[in-house]
């Protein structure tokens, strides 16, 4: 398949547009692209649109981008609002002085329902299943996008939103690939919801440096996770894994319904990673290729705000790409706004890993929620 292209024309005129990666940010960039008017393919290697994970934590600066796409009540309908506490090990609640809901209230949306309302937002004919970009040429006036296929797509602009192991990363930035995290895994799954709090434990804090507690989904579903750093040795199940690592959020009774719910959970139910961080990038642009969410800036998920984040640069390239100016000029402007902003997120996620307790925890963690509320970007800067 060869996609004609014409040169690059800001403003109100047409670009041709090849996505990388049908995951959130993708389709998020797909569908807030073709709003703009330009035309838009997303290539994605799975056979179906579909999402690796079990729910995704978007804040109030995310869902302002898909109140743009005309999508945020749907998103929000099948979301379940959180009002985020912290624990100790016995269940002792604890929240940071000085900071109060607008902090602490985030939604939680099942990835599954939350991609196919971005797919049927851009068209299904827009995406292209079973494929995956594997490179790109620069052409001068353009960039042809390569495919496992041996196919190539002709485009003004290659979005590599394709994750930790972008292969659009790959080409952009030789020798830039994810990097383990520590020793740190991460244990989730979603079940059926039970007689376990309807609130909550979001987030526990114990010992050894492990995480996590679980959380009610829409449509009677609850997800659990936990995680830790430097894990050691595994052995066992992942069941059995995780399992371990939920004894140390549990103490005098306390998270009984997390253990039993991890006990309950069949075993092919239950994901398990090892955290993968992206490293700092000497660029995230060419004069038509620009990298977007995980692909430029994996995060751990310990600040649970990794998908917030990559749906914060949809709105910040969207609102580069329909300024006055080149394509070139407009991606730079993009990597000098998102560039700088990711060097606070990473010295906060610094911080917020290496908390002590769930008191320490509470405050730094309010303190990166609060400044990445009110200093988030917008179209109109």
């Amino acid at each position: 398949m060869d996609l004609d292209t014409s040169g690059f024309r800001q403003g109100e005129k047409i670009m041709r547009v090849v996505v990388a990666g049908g995951g959130l940010v993708g389709l998020t960039a797909a569908a807030a692209l073709g709003r703009l008017g330009h035309e838009v393919t997303v290539v994605e290697q799975a056979p179906e649109i579909r999402a690796a994970g079990a729910g995704i934590g978007l804040w109030e600066n995310a869902l302002r981008e898909f109140d743009r796409l005309g999508i945020g009540a749907a998103v929000r309908a099948v979301g379940h609002e959180i009002d985020a506490w912290f624990f100790d090990q016995a269940g002792r609640p604890v929240r940071a002085a000085g900071y109060g809901d607008y902090e602490h209230r985030f939604l939680l949306v099942p990835r599954p329902e939350l991609n196919v309302l971005l797919a049927d937002a851009i068209g299904l004919q827009r995406i292209l299943l079973g494929d995956r970009v594997t490179g790109f040429t620069e052409t001068g006036d353009g960039v042809r996008v390569l495919l496992e296929s041996g196919r190539g797509l002709e485009a003004d602009l290659l979005v590599g939103a394709d994750g930790v192991h972008s292969k659009v990363r790959a080409a952009l930035v030789p020798d830039s690939a994810a990097r383990r995290h520590s020793g740190h895994y991460a244990w989730r799954a979603v079940v059926p919801a039970g007689a376990e709090r309807p609130e909550g434990t979001v987030l526990t804090v114990g010992r050894d440096r492990t995480r996590g507690g679980y959380s009610r989904l829409s449509g009677d579903r609850t997800m659990w996770m936990v995680n830790q750093f430097e894990v050691g040795e595994l052995r066992g199940t992942p069941r059995e894994r995780a399992l371990a690592r939920a004894h140390n959020l549990a103490e005098s009774g306390w998270h009984d319904d997390l253990l039993r719910m991890i006990e309950a959970t069949p075993e092919d139910a239950i994901l398990e990673n090892p955290i993968l961080l992206v490293p700092e990038l000497s660029h995230w642009t060419d004069p038509h290729v620009v990298l977007i969410g995980d692909a430029a800036h994996g995060l751990s998920p310990h600040i649970s705000a990794g998908g917030t984040l990559g749906v914060e640069d949809v709105g910040v390239l969207c609102a580069c790409l329909s300024a006055d100016g080149d394509l070139a000029s407009a991606l730079s402007e993009y990597e000098r706004r998102r560039a700088e902003r990711f060097d606070r997120v990473r010295a906060f996620s610094t911080e917020v890993e290496f908390a002590a307790d769930a008191g320490e925890f509470a405050q730094r963690y309010a303190a990166f929620s609060h400044w990445m509320l009110t200093t988030a970007p917008n179209r109109e800067n």
